[in-house]
């Protein structure tokens, strides 16, 4: 039987506000990590998105930060993304509404005049994305001497991102002696470095097997020829609108991406769907995010730098347009239903290049997709000469990779040159032998 909220050690003001947010027990990750939190221990959580594992650290993190105090910041939680970051600062400020804690986010890509603002205001708990943070610290706007939590949420994304460098750095401002706390989906050999480099004496704790999908979510794979028969099946799942409520699809490219909500405003309508990608403005992907989560629209199509970042319940289905090169993100995209006890779909379409992709996919997260056939209904369209030749080249290069002496279609001629001396000789002058007089 899962434990109820009563049985933790948590004070009234946030037990009230976990019972407005309408849970009632705990998730297998808040079980296993709260009582830990509480009493101190620095935590290594291995866990897949969707778990709960946000008001797994928050929960107990506000429990012992209790009320305000002073202007400087007393827990530091670092997210990967704008989306993310965001998403944490809804739900401190949502277990925090009974109480005086004061809470900030920061992050890039707004001008950061507001947010020092708020910083001078005082804040008890700083959400932020490495990057702006330090900009503010070295500013002088953030005095970090008074740290006694440090969290890394969604450590693996922050390694993929490149952020090992500015996490190095924002250990050397932050006090030595603080509770530590770093949550991940995957265990790569760089979590596992930062690991070994932020936590002392961790109790690891694994809510399932490492880079599992939800046991909540169904996956499908559909084996496709080609771009324009990915877009009939898509167009044939959409129609679907009953089963098919609230979809999230994810794309390769911000190009892919924008081409997929031509297509579905076409179709369907300006008021189904909106896309968001590193293009669009912070106040775009916000708004968008937001209609989504209302109901507003139905279709959200993104890139994968959206993938973390949005905690919707109620996400019926996802769709990988395309296969993910980095294998990872497959389970975060696919975490985005299935959510907490809720269930989901997860469908993804493959073309002849990208099984390559999805065999890393299912050694990742050890099991098989289900292959599923194409629907009778869905016309498959005759593949262009160029993106035959694209997928041929694709497939050269991945056996190439896994195999350097692999010669394709596509490998470079070598340049063959007649004898020294002879008619026509095409010897490069820096091979001919020198003689003296």
């Amino acid at each position: 039987m899962p434990k109820k909220f009563e049985e933790f050690n948590l004070n009234r003001q946030i037990l009230n506000a976990v019972e407005d947010a309408g849970f009632t027990v705990a998730t297998p990750i808040q079980e296993k990590a709260i009582a830990p939190v509480l009493s101190g221990q620095d935590i290594f959580g291995i866990a897949e998105t969707g778990t709960g594992k946000t008001a797994a650290y928050v929960l107990p993190m506000l429990m012992q930060l209790k009320y305000a105090q002073g202007d400087s910041a007393r827990a530091l939680i670092l997210a990967p993304t704008r989306e993310l970051a965001m998403q944490i600062a809804e739900q401190v400020q949502l277990f925090s509404k009974y109480t005086d804690l004061r809470s900030v986010v920061i992050y890039g890509g707004i001008g950061p005049k507001t947010q020092i603002e708020k910083l001078k205001g005082g804040a008890d708990l700083i959400i932020a994305t490495p990057g702006r943070f330090l900009d503010l610290y070295l500013a002088g706007h953030i005095n970090t001497q008074y740290l006694k939590f440090l969290v890394l949420d969604e450590a693996d994304k922050m390694m993929d991102m490149g952020f090992i460098g500015s996490i190095h750095r924002i250990l050397e401002v932050v006090p030595r002696r603080r509770q530590n706390l770093l949550f991940s989906a995957t265990m790569s050999d760089l979590v596992q470095k930062i690991a070994g480099d932020f936590l002392k004496h961790p109790t690891i704790i694994e809510a399932s097997a490492q880079a599992t999908p939800a046991s909540t979510v169904t996956q499908s794979l559909y084996e496709v020829p080609n771009f324009k028969t990915k877009i009939n099946l898509l167009q044939f799942l959409l129609k679907n609108d009953e089963e098919v409520k609230r979809l999230i699809i994810f794309c390769k490219t911000k190009t892919v991406a924008d081409n997929i909500f031509s297509f579905i405003e076409r179709r369907f309508g300006p008021e189904a769907v909106r896309v968001i990608h590193a293009n669009k403005g912070q106040n775009t992907r916000i708004n968008s995010i937001n209609s989504f989560k209302e109901g507003n629209i139905r279709v959200l199509v993104a890139t994968d730098v959206a993938s973390r970042g949005i905690d919707v319940s109620e996400v019926s289905h996802v769709i990988n347009f395309d296969v993910p090169i980095i294998i990872e993100d497959y389970v975060h995209r696919i975490g985005r239903t299935g959510r907490a006890f809720s269930t989901g779909e997860a469908l993804t379409f493959c073309t002849e290049a990208e099984k390559y992709y999805i065999r890393k996919i299912e050694k990742l997260i050890r099991q098989q997709i289900p292959v599923v056939a194409l629907p009778p209904e869905v016309f498959v369209e005759e593949t262009p000469y160029e993106e035959r030749q694209a997928i041929a080249k694709e497939i050269d290069l991945q056996k190439r990779k896994d195999d350097p002496d692999f010669k394709g279609a596509f490998h470079e001629k070598k340049k063959i040159f007649p004898p020294a001396g002879k008619k026509n000789d095409r010897t490069p002058p820096w091979k001919k032998k020198k003689f003296k007089k």
